[in-house]
């Protein structure tokens, strides 16, 4: 198999693990999933099985905290017991430690061949079924190019309790050849028939239906450990981004604004993390991403904005012309999303993050195999004195100057989040609280100052700027005078902040 399919080195020295599978997981809606079976793309005469598979946890999902998913799957009278460790998915591309062994009924064998019965203890009595996913899988096996991939979808449901979620998936799963041909086959099937990129696993999708509904998927810490190398550091903070992202792609609703703001985080993070590590990733690929990233960023905002807008208002004429506006702005936002542009962003930002040209070339082979927390060290500093600098002064700064601030400061916090996992000593952890909160209190000051400059332009865009109702939301000289003195006061007390990675 391509060695260039997974993520890249973690750990110098790192042990081997068990052999993995690598697949690529596509989400396609019921119609798409028709007409591909219906397309010249896949041979006739899939094999065809259904399966019910039980995932089993303990009461306080013990499995799930360690990274570890159990499942018994039945098929034609077989069942299979599987274990999986948690693996970097958070691109679409899974790739898992996994054991396997067959049993005779619905009871978990835990024994010596895999890890669980050791990480359980005692508690492994208190294992339990947690949910059911009950599927029709139809699988194909494809020649493509110089590779092999195996193609299986997946439709039927999950269920927990008396709570059910439809399920629809595909996976491509690289039997023979490169890991270009996954996502060149991937790319032709969604030409074909729209796809999104996957995220979510059975498990998780189990584990979801165990707990209150979503409205919007926050930033979650980034695993690193201290002995990982910067190139994986970046692979993993950058699919962590990807997967936010996607998540709260799926929640857009314009009656509930956290899950858009959330997805623009997640991109706001994302074009971050390609900032703070351009020295190991700035290849052919690089600026073109990160546009890509902005242009949809961008497109979300206008939702975002309103959002705000009306989060100010009362009930009255100004509001019901934004919330029509707002209407149209997230019509707008899930034209986009849906559009083969952000399909082909989402497949390409995958892609290049396991086989891109940053992971080979030679110019930054050292950067790369550099440790993260020295690399983070460098970075932090950098970006600390930057904020630093151009904050100085900062009640004489223009409204541009103060943006650029802002942007500095992102990036700062951004950085803090991603990188403070491995600097995790007490006086550490105790010193990156008071960093970060000074940090935020200054972003959110900057943030005010920069609704009152984007607001006009805002109203004049949904023809609110000449209404003598909507005078209330533009900001008077005198509130931005205290604004921009809030903002200094902020930034003073940031700069005398003490360093957590030193």
């Amino acid at each position: 198999m391509d060695q260039s399919a997974g993520a890249p080195p973690g750990r110098i020295g790192r042990p081997v693990v068990p052999a993995q599978e690598v697949e690529l997981k596509l989400e396609p809606t019921l119609e798409a999933a028709d007409m591909l079976i219906g397309s010249d793309l896949l041979p006739t005469g899939p094999a065809v099985a259904r399966l019910r598979s039980i995932y089993f946890d303990t009461p306080g999902q013990d499995l799930r905290k360690a990274g570890f998913t159990l499942r018994i799957r039945e098929s034609g009278g077989r069942r299979i017991q599987t274990v999986k460790a948690a693996g970097p998915g958070a691109a679409g591309l899974f790739a898992r430690p996994e054991w396997e062994q067959p049993v005779e009924d619905d009871r978990p064998l835990l024994d010596v061949t895999t890890p669980l019965k050791a990480l359980l203890g005692d508690n492994y009595k208190y294992l339990g079924p947690a949910f059911e996913v009950l599927v029709e899988r139809r699988t194909w096996m494809v020649s493509w190019e110089d590779a092999t991939i195996e193609l299986v979808l997946d439709r039927g449901e999950v269920v927990a309790g008396d709570r059910r979620s439809p399920l629809c998936e595909i996976e491509l799963e690289l039997k023979r050849g490169s890991t270009a041909a996954l996502f060149s086959f991937a790319r032709r099937i969604d030409i074909a028939v729209p796809l999104r990129l996957g995220l979510l696993n059975k498990a998780e999708r189990g584990y979801r239906l165990l707990g209150p509904a979503a409205r919007a998927v926050k930033t979650e810490p980034v695993a690193l450990t201290p002995d990982v190398t910067t190139a994986a550091a970046f692979h993993r903070i950058a699919g962590a981004c990807l997967r936010q992202f996607r998540l709260n792609e799926a929640l857009i609703d314009p009656r509930d604004g956290e899950a858009v703001h959330q997805a623009r985080v997640a991109l706001r993070r994302l074009r971050s993390a390609f900032t703070i590590h351009k020295a190991i990733a700035n290849d052919g690929q690089f600026d073109r991403l990160r546009e890509e990233l902005r242009w949809l960023a961008a497109e979300l905002g206008t939702a975002r904005g309103l959002d705000v807008l009306i989060a100010r208002c009362d009930a009255g004429g100004v509001r019901e012309r934004l919330e029509q506006a707002r209407q149209q702005a997230y019509g707008d936002a899930t034209t986009v999303l849906a559009s083969a542009r952000a399909r082909a962003l989402m497949l390409d930002l995958s892609e290049w993050l396991v086989r891109g040209d940053w992971l080979t070339q030679q110019s930054a082979t050292e950067a790369r195999e550099q440790r993260a927390r020295d690399f983070a060290a460098s970075a932090l500093d950098r970006f600390r004195k930057k904020v630093r600098k151009r904050g100085r002064d900062l009640v004489d700064l223009d409204d541009a100057t103060r943006h650029e601030l802002r942007k500095d400061a992102k990036k700062l916090r951004y950085a803090a989040e991603f990188f403070a996992p491995l600097f995790q000593t007490r006086r550490q952890m105790r010193r990156y609280g008071r960093f970060l909160e000074t940090l935020e209190k200054l972003q959110d000051e900057l943030g005010l100052l920069n609704d009152a400059v984007s607001t006009p332009r805002l109203l004049a865009r949904v023809g609110l700027d000449r209404d003598p109702g909507a005078a209330f939301l533009i900001t008077t000289i005198e509130e931005k005078a205290a604004m921009i003195e809030a903002a200094a006061e902020a930034h003073d007390a940031f700069a005398d902040t003490k360093r957590f990675w030193r």
